[in-house]
């Protein structure tokens, strides 16, 4: 029996049912698993995508590219291939792409977490002959702690730095994690937060999406002459280093991401604070889903594939890495720790 896909320069290719998934360069018809830059890219003929990412897809490749939408779990035909979204738990809208075709199913995971998030709908647990699973945090150091305790902790820094008079900035990605922090500090915060115009627009289609979240002013808004202490302010990691930070004086800094578990990256990052913060799967994690699918044949792509790999075959799972190129992307999802966020530059919109 064929490959149902197989790698090109391109991406993911199905050659029975003519589409690509989450290609890396524009193609007739590209199947998108969610809106993030690395899977969403602007320039393809045509997208299939799941509808709950749709408002998110429209922000990222603009009003004149050609969408279509399916509801989850819903079947829909292409050649001789069956497909299906399903929900990844990443961000909003995300999805694993279900494949079959001639008796053998495979699935498509994106980008995935499986911690509760009050943003996004939960993973979904698809079971496949193969599954392709993507391996950002596939090492032991790399499990999360309890996104409640996260937030506690956050809360503490934010007003630690209030009872120094000073602002507390926190550097997360535009989409996903910064909705996702919103969400978490629903009866929380001791405060309205402030949102860097990069995040204006995803923080604004969020709320028109039904998702509580608390309640934001844009640091464009404020008035002449606004104190900034004890004020949250919530920016891209682009804003880093820039002109934009200088107006909230001897602020205190952080950064929440997955990679924060590991101290020498906080350093790097240069910030004072690390919060372990992920829209990824732990290693820990990453293994309960791959047992839970049932796959005998294991793809691991991204981050950490390679070990991931030798891992499952020590495991006895048939497993092997493959090269998708990937640039750009959410700030938990670069393995070289790039930024590159939705704003693409510090300066607000």
């Amino acid at each position: 029996m064929s490959d149902l896909l197989e790698v090109t320069e391109h991406g993911l290719w199905a050659a029975d049912g003519g589409y690509h998934v989450d290609p890396v360069k524009p193609v007739p018809l590209a199947v998108v698993t969610h809106a993030h830059m690395d899977h969403a890219r602007p320039g393809s003929e045509r997208y299939l995508a799941p509808h709950a990412s749709l408002p998110f897809l429209r922000q990222r490749l603009g009003d004149d590219a050609v969408i279509d939408t399916l509801p989850f779990g819903e079947p829909y035909r292409l050649g001789n291939h069956q497909l299906s979204f399903h929900p990844a738990g990443h961000v909003r809208g995300s999805a694993q792409v279900r494949i079959e075709a001639d008796g053998d199913v495979w699935v498509v995971s994106g980008d995935y977490k499986r911690a509760a998030d009050p943003t996004a709908r939960g993973f979904e647990v698809v079971e496949a002959d193969v599954f392709i699973t993507e391996a950002t945090f596939a090492l032991p150091i790399y499990r999360w702690p309890s996104t409640s305790e996260v937030i506690d902790e956050l809360v503490d820094w934010w007003r630690r730095a209030a009872d120094d008079g000073r602002a507390a900035v926190l550097f997360c990605y535009a989409f996903g994690k910064a909705q996702r922090i919103l969400a978490e500090l629903v009866g929380r915060a001791p405060g309205p937060v402030w949102l860097h115009g990069a995040m204006a627009a995803l923080t604004r289609a969020y709320r028109e999406d039904g998702v509580e979240l608390v309640e934001t002013n844009l640091v464009a808004e404020a008035e002449k002459g606004q104190s900034w202490a004890g004020g949250l302010i919530l920016a891209p990691p682009s804003a880093r280093g820039t002109t934009w930070m200088r107006r909230f004086g001897n602020a205190t800094t952080a950064f929440a991401s997955g990679w924060m578990r590991v101290r020498g990256r906080r350093r790097w990052r240069g910030v004072d604070r690390g919060f372990v913060l992920s829209d990824h799967a732990d290693w820990s994690e990453i293994l309960a889903t791959i047992r839970e699918t049932g796959a005998r044949r294991v793809l691991t792509t991204h981050g950490f594939a390679e070990p991931l790999a030798r891992y499952l075959r020590d495991d006895g799972y048939q497993a092997e890495p493959i090269e998708l190129r990937r640039e750009g992307g959410d700030d938990d999802g670069s393995n070289d720790d790039a930024s590159n966020d939705d704003a693409s530059s510090a300066s607000e919109s």
